[in-house]
């Protein structure tokens, strides 16, 4: 387990580049099991949880080859090797073999998926999803997943999913593209890396209408080919930056972003006053001069930022919107609708520094500015770990993030750009 020493006080300035969507990675790594061609993803991002999605993949018997870091090439085997335990568990993206593992091989077994802490993850969507297409879905004592198709093979169906879980969606998805006949999903997710998912397995051959909608119609194929893909920019690892910019009142240009996913996420910066601009077609500037006042509703009343299903604002953001707002002028209520456990993270804020009341497991007021002071904390998820890293950029002395397995599972190189924005921080095994 590292840890991160990070000097607070230095404004974040520069330029870095965005990684892939790690949330796309995932489920594309995935896919490339739908098909015996070779499958060629570009834009790939380095992370922990990519890695161990490689190691499942070929524990499952395919061939993975790294042209370099952003690019694989994957070809898939028997699909009947050993999924590790350790491997399963170590990220919640696992999840996303049943999908097309069910498409090719009848019948699946999969150990309870890992990942973040952060609330209760239902798997009840997926099973709901995957016995309309005509599987049944049990959890043993032990806790492992067994699926199986009743009639040894998928049949296209109406379905309509309890909530839209992205997951769930994802693995809907991937298992209609092979199954026969037409499927319509509704209540789909519909995020911009469900979108990825959905491009690539067009590319493959499937055919799929409703991209970027709640409602998903997709064509079964007999098989599916091999394709190039490139994914999407990561608009967390965006937002994240943006969010470390206002915070610690730095100017930072921040290139390769999609300017189409950022829209509720502009609109959530600036009601705790950060703005940012577009500069070009794919980079968007955060300018050292802003408003750093927390917005009051037209009524003059306390305003709120809560997260919600896409395109609603992102909920691995609300973490970093909280930091930020401790450095704001101002209160703001941040209402955490999905996950339970989420905000509890702020008792490091509070630690630190931070004037914050923690109401319950989802909402806390956040009253600002503050002057936060360097801490030992610890990094319970990948997004709050991050705006635990943004905390300690604004504090005054030294802090130490312990546990950044968690963060580094969802930022590539994060200790490399910061130092390259101004940030005194070093990381430490």
């Amino acid at each position: 387990m590292g840890e991160y020493r990070i000097v607070g006080g230095k404004a974040a300035s520069g330029e870095v580049l965005t990684s892939g969507n790690k949330n796309s990675a995932l489920p594309c790594l995935a896919a490339t099991l739908l098909t015996d061609e070779p499958v060629h993803l570009m834009n790939v991002p380095d992370i922990e949880d990519v890695q161990v999605m490689l190691q499942l993949l070929q524990g499952l018997g395919s061939a993975v080859v790294r042209q370099d870091a952003h690019t694989y090439t994957i070809t898939t085997g028997s699909r009947n090797g050993l999924l590790k335990r350790n491997l399963v568990e170590a990220v919640r993206g696992s999840i996303l073999l049943l999908g097309p593992l069910l498409a090719t091989n009848e019948e699946v077994r999969l150990t309870p998926p890992g990942g973040d802490v952060i609330g209760l993850r239902r798997l009840d969507t997926h099973f709901m999803g995957l016995s309309a297409l005509g599987a049944d879905c049990t959890i043993n004592e032990a806790g492992e997943i067994h699926i199986k198709t009743r009639n040894r093979t998928l049949i296209g169906s109406d379905v309509f999913l309890d909530e839209a879980s992205v997951t769930a969606t994802e693995n809907v998805l991937m298992a209609a593209s092979l199954a026969r006949g037409e499927s319509i999903i509704n209540n789909a997710a519909s995020e911009p890396h469900v979108q990825d998912l959905c491009v690539m397995l067009q590319n493959m051959g499937c055919i799929i209408d409703g991209i970027g909608s709640n409602r998903l119609r997709v064509k079964g194929q007999k098989r599916l080919r091999g394709c190039e893909f490139r994914l999407g920019s990561d608009y967390m690892e965006i937002g994240s930056f943006i969010g470390l910019a206002g915070a610690s009142g730095g100017q930072v240009l921040i290139k390769g972003v999609q300017h189409e996913h950022l829209r509720m996420i502009r609109l959530g910066f600036e009601r705790i006053g950060i703005t940012f601009v577009e500069d070009g077609p794919s980079s968007l500037l955060v300018p050292r001069k802003q408003k750093r006042i927390l917005t009051k509703e037209v009524g003059g009343h306390t305003a709120k930022i809560d997260d919600a299903p896409w395109p609603g604002f992102p909920a691995d953001l609300l973490s970093i919107i909280t930091v930020c707002a401790t450095q704001m002028e101002g209160s703001i209520l941040i209402h955490e609708k999905m996950f339970e456990s989420r905000m509890y993270f702020v008792d490091w804020l509070i630690r630190m520094g931070a004037d914050i009341i923690l109401c319950d497991p989802h909402r806390a007021v956040v009253h600002g500015p503050s002057q936060l002071f360097g801490s030992t904390v610890t990094s319970p998820d990948v997004r709050a770990g991050m705006a635990l890293v943004i905390a300690a950029a604004c504090a005054q002395g030294e802090s130490v993030i312990q546990n950044i397995y968690q963060i580094e599972r969802g930022y590539e190189d994060l200790a490399g750009k910061l130092q390259a924005l101004g940030l005194e921080i070093e990381r430490c095994e």
